[in-house]
C-alpha cells in the first residue's frame, strides 16, 4: 500500500467539485461541495450517536438504507439542525437538485451539512447554483481540492488522503476527505467524511469494514468533548476496479487500507483541533481487551486538565492517573507505568504504581514538541488501543466564544 494524491478523486471514475454559493454571506470562501460516480456505488454511512440530528443526517440515513448511492451534496456555513420541517424539507429538496442535475434518483444522493445551528438553511442559494455546482465536477486533484474546501468551517488545515493498494490481483484506490475542528467527540467525532473507492465490495463487507474502521479511527478522536448534530462518515464503491468483489475473501486486505485511511484523517483533524498547537497521541498497552484500553485512552484524551498541561508542556503525570482512575474501566493502579514521548525523546514518570523521579527539564522538552505521545502500560493483558487529542489554549475560548459572529 503506498499514498498517492488526489484525494476522493484518486479513484477511478469519481469527481468532484466545489463553488461559492452564498450560504456563507460575508466570506469568499466556497460553501457548496458535490461528489459524483456516474457509476452506481454500493455504499455504507455511519452517523453522529446524538439523540438530536440534523436534517441532512435524517434525509442521509433514509437515502443510504438501500446501500446505494451515486453522489454526495454537502454545504457548509449551516448546519440546518434544529430546524423543523422546514429543515428537513430543504435537506430533501438539497438532494432533490443534486440529483435532478446530475440525472440520477433522489434517493441515491446524500446530503450532510456543517456549520451553525438553529438557522435556516438558505436553499435558495443552493438552487440558483445547482448547474454551476455540476459544471465544476473535475475527476482530479483540482476537483478534489474544490470540494474539500467547500466543506470546511473552522478548519485551518486540510485533510485529505488517497491510498493505492493491491487487492485481488488488481491495483485499487481508496480516497477521502474529511472536515473537522471542533465539536469532536466520541462518538463520531462536527466532523463530515466522504470516502470513495474504486474497489469492487458487498455491502455486507462494506459495511462492517467501515464499522470497525470508524471504532478505531473517528471513535478514537476528541478535541473538546461535545459530540455534534451532523456528524456523518460515508462511503462509496463504484467496482471500477474490477476486482472480485471483497466479501470475506481480501476483506482483510480491503479493511487494512481503509483503517490507514481513516486513522491518518482523525489524526489530521486532532492536529488541527480548534486553537490546538499540539497532537496529543494517547496508547495504552498490555490492557485486558481492546475495548477496555480503548475506554482509558479515551478518559486520558478528553481530560481537560491533561489537555491544559500538554498545552503547557507540564509534566502533571498525576493528571493522567486521574482521567484513568474515574474512567469506569476496570485496571489495577499498582501495575501501571506512564511516560511521555515526542521526537525529543522519552521519559519514564510513573512505574508500578509509583512516583518515578525524572528530569523535569528534559519532561518539559519533550513536551514542547507539535506531536507528544502519552504511554501507558497496564502490564494486565495483551491488548492495546491508541486515541487522538489536542492540547486545550486559550484560542479555543477564543474561537467558541463568537462564533456566530
Amino acid at each position: 500500500m503506498k499514498e498517492i494524491k488526489g484525494g476522493v478523486c484518486a479513484p477511478k471514475g469519481f469527481a468532484a467539485g466545489g463553488i461559492r454559493c452564498g450560504i456563507k454571506p460575508t466570506s469568499q470562501k466556497k460553501d457548496l461541495a458535490l461528489i459524483y460516480s456516474e457509476k452506481i456505488c454500493n455504499a455504507a454511512a455511519m452517523f453522529t450517536s446524538n439523540k438530536v440530528k440534523a436534517a441532512s443526517v435524517l434525509v442521509s440515513q433514509e437515502n443510504i438504507s438501500g446501500g446505494k448511492l451515486h453522489a454526495v451534496i454537502a454545504n457548509s456555513g449551516n448546519a440546518n439542525a434544529c430546524t423543523g420541517q422546514d429543515g428537513l424539507a430543504a435537506a430533501k429538496h438539497m438532494a432533490h437538485l443534486a440529483a435532478k442535475t446530475l440525472g440520477i434518483p433522489q434517493n441515491e444522493v446524500a446530503v450532510a451539512s456543517t456549520g451553525v445551528i438553529g438557522v435556516q438553511l438558505p436553499i435558495a442559494a443552493i438552487e440558483n447554483n445547482i448547474d454551476a455546482l455540476k459544471a465544476s465536477l473535475r475527476g482530479d486533484e483540482q476537483g478534489n481540492d474544490n470540494a474539500l474546501e467547500a466543506i470546511m468551517t473552522t478548519d485551518t488545515r486540510k485533510k485529505e488522503i488517497a491510498v493505492e493498494a493491491e487487492i485481488g490481483g488488481k491495483t485499487v484506490r481508496i480516497g477521502a476527505i474529511t472536515k473537522g475542528s471542533g465539536m469532536i467527540h466520541p462518538n463520531m467525532a462536527t466532523m463530515l467524511a466522504f470516502i470513495t473507492t474504486d474497489a469492487a465490495v458487498e455491502n455486507d463487507a462494506l459495511q462492517s469494514a467501515l464499522r470497525l474502521a470508524v471504532k478505531r479511527s473517528f471513535n478514537r478522536l476528541t478535541v473538546d468533548g461535545d459530540t455534534s448534530t451532523n456528524d456523518m462518515v460515508v462511503i462509496m464503491a463504484n467496482g471500477e476496479a474490477n476486482n472480485t468483489p471483497v466479501s470475506s475473501a481480501d476483506y482483510n486486505a480491503f479493511y487494512s487500507a481503509l483503517e490507514y485511511v481513516c486513522v491518518s484523517l482523525a489524526r489530521k483533524m486532532a492536529r488541527d483541533g480548534e486553537g490546538a498547537t499540539k497532537l496529543v497521541t494517547v496508547t495504552v498497552t498490555n490492557a485486558k481487551s481492546e475495548d477496555n484500553a480503548e475506554t482509558l485512552a479515551k478518559s486520558v484524551a478528553a481530560s481537560s486538565l491533561v489537555k491544559a498541561a500538554c498545552f503547557g508542556a507540564d509534566a502533571n503525570w498525576g493528571r493522567v492517573l486521574c482521567a484513568l482512575g474515574y474512567s469506569g474501566a476496570d485496571f489495577a493502579p499498582e501495575k501501571t507505568d506512564v511516560s511521555f514521548k515526542s521526537a525529543a525523546g522519552e521519559i519514564e514518570v510513573f512505574k508500578s504504581g509509583q512516583p518515578v523521579n525524572f528530569s523535569e527539564e528534559k519532561a518539559k522538552k519533550i513536551l514542547s514538541e507539535e506531536e507528544i505521545e502519552i504511554l501507558v502500560d497496564l502490564h494486565s493483558g495483551s491488548e492495546k488501543a491508541s486515541v487522538w487529542g489536542c492540547d486545550l489554549t486559550y484560542d479555543y475560548v477564543k474561537i467558541n466564544g463568537d462564533y456566530r459572529s
